[in-house]
């Protein structure tokens, strides 16, 4: 166990947090840009950073330890190899340095090579190499030195989509074999549903809330919690109150109806009209993007998306009447 004591993440921020990674699970720190999520990777690693607070494993303090007496290894975004050593020696060399036998160590450098797909590289110098294939370099390294802890900063944040989504279900498998305790920061929320057995929520360089992904997304205590589970974030009621005492309404792209889509007389059913702005339609998804007034005499507007599967009949400039449930509204807070 993993466990932080009393972390402020910025020199700003006075009211510190306590936290505790598990292992053999798999937490990602889900957070925008300026969130803290490098801040908390580097506290755990034992790197300058500007948050501070107590880092304990199991019952051994890290605090003081420099990051080489620390078992952590760490991916950051901007990947770093050694520049005149092959692919092969690269991910080899945490295994040199624990004595690894040598047909023990060839093994899981081929493993780890075909797992992240460059066992047709192991030659090649790093500069020999893409971006995306210099990162899955440095994961397949870090994995190599089988650490206790897994420190994951966006890896994959410079690889293309459709290798990014292939290694996101490779890499939930692979970690999970390693029965390490494993962070991995990410800016979208579908890393939270597909490699979270966990998830830590940040905003503003402060923890928001924590739990499993489903649970935070059925039930988000604020509008920053909400917003961090929901691609689009979330569309703010017309007329919901925005006094920080009571809080607001929000209901997600993906929970509003389009006219004709079910049924529409079920007895909760709110109705609103959208003016239609732009659409657009990725092949198996229609996200309608427009101006939202409420039916109840209110004046106020607000900016909506409607996210729908599959392909619909949409025009800019077209007046929809959409619908919501009422089990689908959010109460959240503001802070």
């Amino acid at each position: 166990m993993l466990n932080v004591n009393n972390v402020r993440l910025s020199d700003s921020v006075t009211q510190g947090f306590d936290h505790g990674f598990a292992a053999g699970e798999m937490t990602v720190v889900l957070g925008g840009n300026q969130s803290g999520k490098t801040n908390l990777c580097r506290l755990l690693a034992g790197l300058p950073t500007q948050a501070a607070g107590e880092v304990w494993h199991g019952e051994q303090e890290w605090t003081a330890l420099s990051p080489q007496k620390r078992s952590v290894a760490v991916v950051f975004q901007a990947f770093v190899n050694y520049p005149n050593w092959t692919v092969a020696q690269n991910i080899a060399s945490p295994l040199l340095a624990q004595r690894v036998d040598d047909h023990e160590r060839k093994r899981t450098v081929a493993s780890l090579a075909r797992t992240l797909g460059i066992d047709g590289l192991l030659e090649r110098l790093p500069s020999e190499l893409s971006g995306g294939q210099q990162q899955r370099l440095a994961i397949a390294r870090a994995l190599a030195q089988r650490a206790d802890v897994l420190v994951l900063d966006e890896p994959l944040v410079n690889l293309d989509y459709k290798l990014r989504e292939a290694l996101v279900l490779e890499l939930k498998t692979l970690l999970a074999e390693t029965g390490a305790t494993v962070i991995y920061t990410s800016t979208d929320p579908r890393d939270a549903f597909a490699l979270g057995d966990q998830v830590m929520l940040l905003h503003e360089q402060c923890r928001v809330q924590a739990g499993t992904p489903l649970a935070l997304y059925r039930e988000p205590i604020s509008l920053a919690a909400a917003h961090l589970m929901s691609d689009p974030g979330v569309n703010l009621l017309p007329g919901a109150n925005r006094d920080s005492d009571k809080g607001c309404l929000a209901i997600r792209p993906e929970h509003v109806l389009l006219p004709g889509e079910a049924d529409q007389t079920f007895a909760d059913a709110k109705v609103f009209d959208m003016q239609v702005d732009s659409v657009e339609r990725s092949g198996d998804e229609t996200f309608v993007h427009g101006r939202v007034i409420s039916n109840d005499n209110t004046t106020n507007e607000q900016h909506w998306v409607v996210r729908r599967p599959g392909m619909h009949s949409v025009s800019v400039g077209e007046m929809l009447a959409l619908r919501l449930r009422g089990e689908d509204i959010l109460n959240l807070a503001l802070n």
